[in-house]
This record gives structure tokens, sequence and C-alpha cells, in this order.
């Protein structure tokens, strides 16, 4: 059998040939943290490990986007000494405004094919819409990787996701992201990386969606085949191809034409419905905005269905664009005004109210419409809050009614 785009990734990090099961001694490409966890890590680095220099300044990257501007005073003081810390290593750190550490880092090229990134945020996986091997490790490891330039990986199984068909109006990635976690289950993907394949029409941003939701299935990695529609900024290496008699643990087929819009009730991204199944429920905030889905189409979408139209009365329609080249294109377009004069809120490029600690936190009444990734108790404020989970454009759709709404239904 040949090996998965996983194991070829890790075998050629590793420089020999590795597969699933095997334990690997590796030096990631990339090692990325966030301002919500990396003063955390820095007290490991130097309270623990007694250290005071990183091994290799050049492969770590911060960025500020959970909460900026800080929130409190105590945030402030933890992302000044990050900045310091930083400026003394000499390490690369993207400042507020700048964008959510995933999307930013596809934008300036820092994650490409084959490379492997690890980061301190569970999304991490959100790489492998490029092709790299994208995961997520605790604040110990990511603290070692600094200190010694080096981590451990078990090599994962591979599920393989074979997409047919294209989706119907109105139905996009997210839709089938939560379809996914329907067939698959929160642990069902466990430790696993999981590859979709059947897809080259899929846009960057489509890819993006379906890699950082991954591991909400549990998955280690979530990977697209990298190809030529990704650009000359994305040089794919010779040896990242996709072998036909690559070994998969497990095999699902999805026809995205028989796909209808897709929502995750509350309080789990397993419990998805067709949304159809849902009539009349009023919502009192929406957001759009997360890495998965807060990028530069997804604001487009809203706009195309909010334009001519205003926000319902008694809801709170928050869009947080992913990064500051969103921001800039979203507004040259005109699809930021419409958004605007529709009745939305706008905060700073980064990852808003998705977890609950500034830009929009809900209070034990609220019943939230979200385009993020998660919708589990106290996820974005109160554990009486309630969390929907959907599509841009059901989003957009439901913030003109002021109930969960299929756009398919509007004028």
């Amino acid at each position: 059998m040949s090996p998965t785009l996983s194991e070829k990734i890790l075998s050629h990090a590793a420089g020999h040939p590795v597969q699933a099961g095997d334990f690997v001694v590796i030096r990631p490409d990339v090692v990325m943290s966030h301002d919500s966890l990396t003063p955390s890590i820095l007290k490991i680095f130097h309270e623990q490990l007694g250290a005071t220099r990183v091994a290799d300044p050049q492969q770590l990257v911060f960025t500020m986007d959970h909460v900026v501007p800080a929130a409190t005073v105590s945030i402030a003081n933890d992302q000044n000494r990050v900045r310091r810390f930083a400026a003394e290593q000499g390490i690369r750190l993207f400042e507020v405004g700048r964008g959510i550490c995933h999307q930013v880092l596809v934008e300036e090229r820092i994650a490409t094919p084959g490379k492997v990134v690890i980061g301190s945020d569970s999304h991490s996986t959100a790489y492998g819409a490029v092709g790299a091997f994208g995961c997520g490790m605790g604040s110990t490891d990511i603290a070692l990787a600094w200190a010694t330039g080096q981590t451990w990986l078990r090599v994962p199984e591979t599920l393989r996701v074979i997409l047919q068909g294209r989706f119907r109006p109105w139905v996009e990635a997210k839709d089938l992201a939560l379809r996914l976690c329907r067939e698959i289950g929160l642990d069902g993907a466990n430790y696993m990386a999981v590859e979709y394949h059947g897809a080259p029409w899929m846009s960057l941003a489509e890819r993006q969606t379906l890699a950082s939701m991954a591991v909400e299935v549990g998955a280690k990695a979530g990977l697209f085949p990298p190809d030529p529609s990704l650009g000359a900024d994305f040089p794919i290496p010779e040896w990242l191809t996709v072998d036909e008699d690559a070994h998969y643990a497990r095999t699902i087929t999805l026809n995205l034409e028989n796909l209808p819009p897709q929502i995750a009730l509350p309080h789990t991204v397993e419990n998805v419905v067709d949304l159809n199944e849902i009539n009349g429920q009023r919502i009192s905030v929406i957001f759009l905005g997360t890495c998965t889905n807060g990028r530069y189409e997804d604001l487009a979408t809203a706009a195309r269905i909010l334009r001519g139209r205003r926000v319902a009365p008694g809801v709170r329609f928050i869009v947080t664009p992913a990064s500051q080249q969103v921001l800039t294109r979203a507004a040259a377009d005109g699809s930021l005004q419409t958004l605007i004069e529709a009745g939305a809120v706008l905060t700073t490029p980064g990852c808003g109210p998705c977890m609950g600690r500034h830009h929009g936190v809900l209070g034990e009444d609220d019943i939230c419409l979200s385009t993020g990734n998660r919708n589990f108790r106290g996820r974005m404020g109160s554990p009486e809050a309630r969390i929907f989970l959907a599509s841009p454009a059901v989003a957009a759709a439901s913030a003109i009614t002021g109930y969960i709404t299929d756009p398919a239904t509007l004028d």
C-alpha cells in the first residue's frame, strides 16, 4: 500500500518512511501560538522547562487575535509580556487587527503544501486547506517545541471523504462540514487524518471551512490534496501526490447535489438536522465570523442576501472579519457598506465573540445563530444561552426575518 497524504508529509519531516501508528520525532516547519494561550506557554517555558531562549525564532509565529483589542487590564498586561518576549527573541508577531491566526498564516504563505504546522489552537487543522499537516497541541507541547525545535507525533490513520457532485444554490461548505459532524460524530475520527477527495473545484475559502472543522469530529488533521488552483504562491512538492492504492482506515461518500442546508442544534456540534426541520425558531443574536466562516466570501454572501433589506427588530447582527485583508476587500466592493446599512455591527478582525470573552458575550436569555464551529454550553457566554450553528447564507437570511430561515425561501 502507498502512503496517505499525512504519511507522506510526516515521512518527509522525519527523514524516513513512516506509516499509521508509528511514533515520530520531527522538526515542525511552523509553531504558532496566539494571545490567549501564549502567556501560559511562556510560564511553562520559563518556570517548568527553565528555558531562556527559543531554539529557532524563525520557526515561531505569534498572533494577537483572540481577545483584541484587550478587554481587561490583566489581558493587556499579558499581551504586553508576549510583545516584549517576541521582540527580545526575534519572533514574528502579527498585531491586533491583522486577523485570526489560521487565516493570517495562509494569507502570509507561512502555511504551504507539505509543511508541518503545529499550533496552540485546536483549529490548526485549518492549514490542511493548502495541503499542510496542521494540528493543535497543548501548551506544554508547544513550550517544548519552543525550547527544542522539535515535537513528537503518532502518525494518524486516515479517513477518506469522497465528495460527488456540486452544491445546490445557497448550500455551502459549512453545510457539508455540519453534515460530516452528523455522519461521523464528535469522536468518529478520533486522532485520524481526514482527507477530502473529489472536489478540486472547491475554493480555498471552502477548503478552509472544512479543514478547520475536521477537529470537531476528533481529527488530528484535515487535508485537501493541493492542486494548481491554489496558485503560484503555494508551490506543491513533487512528492506530495495522491496515490490510488493508498490505505484508508475508512471511506465515506457524500453526494453534494442531495445535500440540503444543515443546522447544529444546542448543545453539541454533532446534533445536526436538515434546516427544514426547524420551524419558527426565533433568535436574538447572529454572529458572522470565526476561522470557519469569517472570510471575504462569507461576508459577500451575506451582503448579497441583505442588500436592500434590514436586520429584523430585536436582532443583534455581529460581523467579525477573519483578517484585515478580508475587511479591506469587503470594504472595496461595497459588501461591508451593505452589511452596515442593513444594521450589522462591525468588530475588529479576529476571533470576536466566538469563545465568549468580548465583542458580544451572550446572556442567559440569548438565542444565537453563529457561523462558528462550536455550540457547547457556555462557549459564547452564559451556559444558559442557546447556540445554533449554520452557514453564512442561513445567518443572513435569518437576520432579515428574526427566526432561523432557509435563504432559498426569501423572495
